[in-house]
């Protein structure tokens, strides 16, 4: 009889990085493997293309509301049914770990937990400071000692969850290298693109490089291109936004000659996956980023990028890549391999494949 899988996810499909990459693009392998499964959402799009934003409250509630609603048929009703239930990051926003204990006590089930960053340390945004109070980030540890395994995103998280449950196994946030992230960057001469991607509710590390942006505007000629859910509208004096779009994800990050990541050194930071240098060194772009967390392991210092410890550490490493082509080119090339080593869901899939054994 096939294995029955029910994924307790938080987002509608396709739409948020974490699910997508850690979750969705693996069910075709699932399905090869004989696993039979069915995704839960709590939330629908509405909801989410308004949850980051100011305003809004009344919506807010009434979709946060309508998830509670279909997540408590979902747990009372489907549940039993499944032999796993893989919880992606909280079965729901808000509250205690009430449908967790359900799922693992009430009903005996299997419970896999899977999460990508610090979850457990309060990380309020100004758009939802009420519902930030309400998270009980207290609850990932009761759920780690409940869960059946637990998949970590990186060493700092797994460290994390080892407290509490020793059936903790890393599974990097890793990218399709042959039917997504499948191309390669043509670095040729002329005016470089230096570039970042990411969701609004991170637009904030970007503070840290403006006025490094600005003073090398002033002297090399270059654009700053950032995709995401927000324009930040940077004074700088060369800048282009492009809104993020799944179907066209790819080309646009193609715009780009080099990737950037800065992080702040911090709790919460340290629990990053480093999906920014994922996606820039699966398609041959090299990176730049902070010395935090997975940032150390994934970029290979004059290989596949550079680290940058200070402002002027980001200056000269800028300065060195948007002047030379070929370096661009050979640092990519390295990027790339080491993103379908390490890094790529054809390289992960039995190490997730094994989560439901």
């Amino acid at each position: 009889m096939a294995k029955k899988v029910l994924f307790l996810v938080p987002y509608p499909l396709k739409l948020a990085p974490s699910q997508r990459f850690r979750v969705e693009l693996y069910l075709p392998y699932l399905k090869q493997a004989g696993i039979e499964y069915k995704l839960a959402p709590f939330m629908d799009e509405a909801t989410w293309n308004i949850l980051y934003k100011g305003g809004s409250a009344l919506q807010k509630a009434l979709g946060i509301t309508k998830g509670y609603l279909k997540r408590i048929k979902t747990v009372l009703f489907d549940v039993p049914r499944y032999d796993y239930v893989f919880v992606h990051r909280e079965a729901a926003p808000l509250g205690p770990p009430v449908f967790e204990w359900v799922v693992s006590k009430l009903w005996g089930k299997k419970m896999i937990y899977d999460f990508d960053d610090a979850i457990w340390i309060p990380n309020t945004s100004s758009e939802n400071k009420i519902a930030s109070s309400l998270k009980c980030n207290w609850k990932v540890k009761y759920i780690c000692k409940w869960s059946y395994k637990i998949a970590g995103g990186n060493e700092y998280l797994c460290n994390y969850a080892s407290q509490y449950n020793k059936n903790t196994v890393l599974v990097p946030t890793c990218v399709d290298v042959e039917t997504m992230h499948n191309k390669l960057k043509e670095h040729r001469d002329g005016k470089t693109v230096v570039g970042w991607t990411g969701s609004q509710s991170t637009l904030f590390y970007l503070d840290m490089l403006v006025p490094i942006l600005q003073k090398l505007q002033d002297e090399l000629d270059f654009t700053f291109l950032v995709i995401a859910n927000k324009n930040p509208a940077l004074s700088l004096k060369n800048f282009q936004f492009i809104e993020w779009n799944e179907t066209s994800e790819i080309d646009d990050l193609l715009k780009m000659d080099i990737g950037l990541m800065p992080l702040q050194a911090d709790a919460w930071s340290e629990g990053k996956c480093g999906f920014k240098l994922i996606q820039y060194l699966s398609l041959g772009i090299p990176a730049i980023a902070s010395p935090v967390g997975v940032n150390k392991a994934i970029i290979q210092e004059g290989v596949n990028g550079f680290i940058a410890s200070n402002n002027q550490e980001w200056e000269d490493h800028l300065r060195k890549l948007i002047a030379d082509t070929q370096l661009r080119k050979n640092l990519g090339k390295n990027g790339r391999n080491k993103i379908v080593a390490e890094f790529s869901i054809q390289s992960q899939k039995e190490n997730f494949i094994k989560l439901f054994s």
